[in-house]
């Protein structure tokens, strides 16, 4: 959540950086017609068919596509739609509690992975207590259609584990040293534990790529506080991507019932939850906690009510493939099955557009390919990666 619109903290460059990147999407994205014609022509293609419940997507540096299914597997796809058998590991993949929302969740491919090979996933690992919400990272090694993971470990793990079945978030996004910000949910029942720095639940976490602790870290050295943390206060953070401009972090978060939430989500500050929320109790519609604004609360940059969107992953518009639609941010919906895109002024939300309901699918996670082209993954058995032509 963001109590201000403007970029307060950030040095000259990079503010005017933002601003200019917005004025940009503001006039590109409020040209009326070129929005129009984009949306009335966009054709989408499926690329990929048959997976079972796909989670995250990646692309390789070749345009191929790494892909997770909640059940515990990673696959490779391309552009024709071949997809390989589930990717083998040594050690062994981690074992995956499937269990509610939790399973395999989200992937991604090191900046430098033309260099070092490394990937990284995000996963419920099964343990003492119940699951919690863990990092994996793996060398991708052989010949193409000879892939397989090396030298797996994990790199973090979520505490503490909870018996639960939701709320595991997560998706992971870098920074510009090629840390990770990793985006960690409440576990349904521990929400309160989202209000202290004790723990994971309810958490954005930056840890290097190795799993250890950056040293700019905002609570490394803050007594009884985990070092590993970035933010407290979230729900369950589903989307996370990093401004191709600013590189600062902007996350979509699940509310209960309304209440979800875009943030940019700052070093060292407090999100809210739930404490201030305009989500309401399933039900009853009863208030969880304040609207606010709230003293040491940051508030959302966008929030939806009365009805959730649900949200999942999202990503920047950096590409020309879409006319009006550069610096736009867009993210997918699970409950409105749509893509949302919003036109953004800097840290400001200006403008909304719903595409894609008629297809009817939740949509679970969205990327922009080395192509250009937006890049969709439908949740279900019958899962499908879409790409969307005009």
């Amino acid at each position: 959540m963001k109590t201000s619109s403007t970029p307060l903290g950030l040095p000259i460059a990079r503010a005017r950086a933002s601003l200019a990147f917005g004025a940009a999407s503001v006039a590109l994205g409020l040209a009326l017609g070129a929005t129009a014609v984009a949306a009335r022509e966009l054709k989408p293609v499926a690329v990929v068919k048959g997976l079972v419940n796909p989670w995250g997507l990646a692309f390789l540096p070749d345009g191929r596509m790494l892909v997770t299914e909640k059940p515990g597997r990673i696959r490779i796809a391309d552009a024709q739609g071949r997809v390989s058998p589930p990717l083998a590991g040594t050690p062994t993949v981690p074992a995956v509690a499937n269990v509610g929302q939790c399973g395999m969740l989200d992937i991604a491919v090191d900046p430098k992975f033309a260099d070092n090979r490394l990937v990284y996933w995000t996963f419920a690992e099964p343990g003492a207590g119940g699951n919690g919400t863990a990092v994996a990272r793996a060398r991708l090694e052989g010949t193409v259609g000879q892939e397989r993971l090396a030298d797996v470990r994990v790199i973090f793990s979520q505490q503490p584990k909870m018996e639960s079945r939701l709320h595991c978030g997560s998706r992971i996004a870098f920074d510009r040293q090629g840390h990770l910000w990793v985006g960690l949910g409440d576990r349904f029942g521990g929400k309160d534990s989202a209000q202290t720095t004790d723990n994971h639940i309810g958490k954005v976490v930056r840890i290097a790529s190795d799993g250890s602790v950056p040293a700019d870290n905002p609570f490394v050295g803050r007594s009884g506080a985990r070092p590993e943390l970035w933010s407290y206060g979230h729900r369950n953070i589903q989307g996370l991507a990093a401004h191709p401009v600013t590189g600062d972090l902007w996350a979509s978060e699940h509310g209960p019932q309304g209440g979800d939430e875009v943030n940019v989500v700052d070093g060292g500050r407090n999100y809210g939850w739930p404490v201030v929320t305009y989500g309401r109790n399933y039900g009853t519609g009863t208030a969880i906690g304040e609207e606010g604004p709230k003293p040491g609360i940051e508030m959302p940059l966008k929030h939806w009510v009365p009805v959730s969107v649900a949200p999942s992953g999202l990503a920047f518009v950096t590409s020309d493939r879409y006319p009006g639609w550069k610096g736009s941010l867009v993210l997918g919906t699970l409950r409105a099955q749509a893509l949302i895109r919003l036109s953004l002024d800097g840290r400001r939300v200006v403008g909304e557009q719903r595409l894609l309901a008629e297809l009817g699918h939740r949509i679970r996670d969205v990327r922009e390919g080395p192509d250009g082209w937006l890049y969709i993954v439908t949740d279900g058995s019958e899962g499908q990666v879409i790409r969307l032509e005009r």
